[in-house]
């Protein structure tokens, strides 16, 4: 059978670091890969790059389309997305899936959506394909919810974690739109690799462990050896959690040297306590890479604060895990959680903490209760945002202890106390001191629209709530947004 697999074109990179990373649909080129195996054809086209879906119907003519919504601020999007397929194509058998998707399905069940994937999509898609493809039902295929009608979605069988190694490394070259356009930093192109999947944690904002059932799996050393190998340059590693798993994690970092895998650039993404536990790793992988970065959840600059996000981490273990990555010539940046019911000495406080240890690349995010989480269950009451896109850890979802006025003044003088701040401590000419000619532009760009996170005004012109007795309207409040930088 012929499948399009799609990732949406979301509009909310507006605010964040969001312009910084743009990267490739990692997860759909992995589900391509598992359904050529089966014998199908896939095409993988990111809409944030290549024309609209229904050209790419036109083109394919697909019996299924699966489209991915990764993160509750696409919800909307990834809805809007679901009426364009079924308009240009109403037969379609049309799948949706992604992290969002399996995490908190309920706002996509749609009466133009044939199922939904709780399941990874590696084993689901292809069961569901062969399935479809003999004439069968979905409802013999595990981990999905299907539209049975009337508004009803039946689930089946009980998804089975997915072994990671049973699927052909991600078939990048079923990506019809094209690579070189995926960036990260000052990076282009940048390239997308994951090495495990899952975390044993219970951080209470992040949904990655409920989804997972708090389980790490592993791809085989060779698999993750073959896939750095056969990528480029600058590298952008997924996992949740590099470096679990000490021992696994030290033999493939001695393995990628002895194979002599050599890159420019990577980013990964950590634990403090576990790299302040164990800096053998840092020594082991520092040869791979000319540039290496590790991004921290640092989270905050307390422990009862830790304590109350389920960090089950400590200060001391942050602050000594930023004197060992810097001791190996690890690139530090990170990023701490601004909470909507802080004071002002709350704000205070964590000035103090990022100047005293020189943590100005860190960025700052909202404690958003994103779907899917502990957090979210507890405080869904008070939410009173009328767009999903609100998710996006820059909006304030409900009125915030100081007002919103005051709260994004001092959010917003939070950032500028960052590296971003082109007025600040490093200025633009300090930026173009340290690239390549040719990242000049793609960084510049970048910067100048981050800049709008020192302004209080974008916030408060989106800042749009519903009152306790009033339903959530299906759009925004209508306020017209100050003009982009």
């Amino acid at each position: 059978m012929d499948v399009l697999l799609v990732r949406p074109a979301t509009i909310n990179e507006r605010f964040g670091a969001a312009p910084f990373f743009r990267t490739e649909p990692l997860g759909l080129e992995y589900v391509a890969a598992a359904l050529e195996a089966r014998g199908h054809r896939a095409t993988v086209v990111d809409l944030r790059f290549g024309g609209t879906v229904e050209r790419w119907i036109s083109r394919v003519r697909p019996a299924v389309v699966g489209i991915s919504c990764m993160h509750s601020l696409e919800i909307d999007e990834t809805l809007e997305l679901v009426r364009s397929v079924r308009r240009a194509l109403p037969g379609v058998f049309l799948l949706l899936g992604g992290h969002s998707a399996a995490a908190f399905p309920a706002p996509l069940e749609s009466a133009e959506v044939n199922a939904i994937s709780v399941g990874d999509g590696e084993r689901v898609a292809p069961d569901l394909v062969d399935v479809l493809s003999r004439g069968g039902s979905p409802l013999d295929v595990a981990g999905l919810l299907v539209n049975t009608g009337g508004g009803n979605f039946e689930a089946t069988a009980e998804p089975q974690p997915v072994d990671l190694d049973e699927v052909p490394l991600p078939a990048r070259h079923a990506l019809a739109t094209g690579h070189r356009r995926y960036s990260c930093l000052q990076f282009r192109p940048v390239w997308v690799v994951e090495t495990a999947r899952g975390c044993p944690y219970r951080c209470s904002f992040c949904s990655v462990w409920s989804l997972y059932h708090r389980t790490f799996r592993f791809r085989s050393i060779d698999a993750v050896c073959r896939d750095f190998a056969s990528v480029g340059p600058h590298i952008f590693v997924v996992d949740d959690l590099f470096w679990g798993g000490e021992e696994r994690s030290l033999e493939l970092g001695r393995e990628l040297v002895r194979r002599g895998v050599r890159k420019e650039w990577i980013v990964v993404q950590s634990r403090t306590d576990m790299v302040a536990s164990h800096p053998e790793l840092l020594e082991a992988w520092r040869p791979f890479s000319a540039a290496f970065d590790i991004f921290f959840g640092l989270e905050a600059a307390t422990d009862s604060t830790l304590d109350r996000l389920a960090k089950d981490n400590t200060v001391g273990q942050t602050l000594e895990a930023v004197k060992v990555a810097r001791r190996y010539g690890f690139g530090v940046t990170g990023n701490f959680v601004i909470d909507p019911d802080w004071d002002e000495d709350d704000f205070k406080r964590l000035w103090a903490f990022v100047k005293e240890h020189g943590l100005q690349r860190a960025g700052y995010t909202i404690h958003t209760p994103l779907p899917g989480t502990p957090y979210y269950e507890s405080v869904r009451h008070r939410i009173r945002a009328p767009q999903w896109m609100q998710f996006d850890m820059s909006h304030l979802l409900w009125e915030p202890k100081l007002g919103a006025e005051r709260f994004f003044e001092l959010y917003c003088e939070t950032w500028r106390r960052s590296v971003l701040n082109l007025r600040g401590s490093k200025p633009w000419w300090k930026w173009v001191g340290q690239i390549k000619p040719r990242q000049f532009p793609l960084l510049i760009r970048a910067l100048m629209r981050t800049q709008r996170l020192m302004d209080p005004r974008y916030y408060l012109s989106e800042h749009c709530l519903v009152p306790h007795d009033a339903p959530a309207p299906a759009t925004g409040c209508g306020a017209e947004p100050a003009s982009q930088t």
